[in-house]
């Protein structure tokens, strides 16, 4: 499973994207961020989205994504996939065709370029040659976290969680997990406030799981603070824990 680091922030700064994760060229973890990394031919690879809630850093790229896709006349299809909040969320609030066209409907409903695949909380499903599981995780909107496995690889992402339960009972063990951490220790109140972890909230998390993941992959910093995140997740003196950056592959 190869994954590329399109976007990793917790807001938007020069060198800062929001978050979206590239898995083997074709499925998008999140999409914060697409057309400003993505030249043509990587944009139109793209097959399905799985969106973890409905905030915008998570879902903002979509709209541009679509508006590409058409203008290529290419006849091609983008599932999103997510729950049935995320979803009424997205065709409420923007593919409205007040804020942005409904491209479930263009260029006819049909054939549209975007659909809307619905997903139901803890119950596997198929992407292409993935299975995927959403597990609830805690936010300030209904949000979930994906469990992705393929080939006998399997890959955890939180999204954005406060402290949670559900999902460590699915990630023990597991090759890679990306997991967030948005502020510094210090300013714990407003993390557990706004649905976020700091390094000493994610080391009571992990101390949840059974055997911890190989990789741990510290996601959605907020790009004031990064350098103190960053010497936090080191104190932690954790073996194969790293803050991502954008531009970051992995091969697991």
């Amino acid at each position: 499973m190869k994954l590329r680091v399109l976007g990793s922030a917790g807001a938007e700064f020069p060198d800062f994207r929001p978050p979206a994760f590239l898995i083997d060229d074709h499925l998008l973890l999140d999409a914060g961020t697409i057309g400003s990394v993505l030249g043509e031919e990587e944009q139109w690879a793209l097959e399905n989205i799985l969106i973890t809630h409905s905030h915008l850093d998570h879902i903002r790229a979509i709209p541009a994504l679509a508006d590409n896709i058409i203008l290529k006349n290419l006849g091609h299809t983008v599932a999103v996939h997510s729950t049935r909040d995320v979803i009424t969320a997205m065709k409420d609030h923007l593919f409205n065709g007040v804020i942005w066209p409904d491209f479930t409907r263009i260029p006819t409903p049909e054939h549209p370029v975007l659909t809307f695949q619905e997903i139901e909380i803890g119950r596997p499903f198929t992407v292409a040659d993935y299975t995927v599981r959403a597990v609830e995780v805690n936010h300030t909107v209904p949000a979930v976290g994906y469990i992705i496995s393929n080939n006998g690889t399997t890959l955890a992402y939180t999204g954005d969680t406060g402290p949670t339960e559900a999902i460590w009972r699915h990630v023990s063990g597991i090759d890679a997990l990306i997991v967030e951490v948005s502020f510094p220790n210090s300013m714990e109140p407003l993390a557990l406030l706004t649905g976020h972890l700091t390094c000493s909230l994610l080391r009571s998390e992990l101390e949840k799981i059974g055997s911890l993941p190989h990789r741990i992959l510290v996601t959605h910093p907020k790009p004031q603070f990064y350098d103190t995140i960053r010497a936090e997740i080191d104190s932690l003196g954790m073996k194969g824990i790293e803050l991502l950056h954008d531009g970051a592959t992995f091969e697991f």
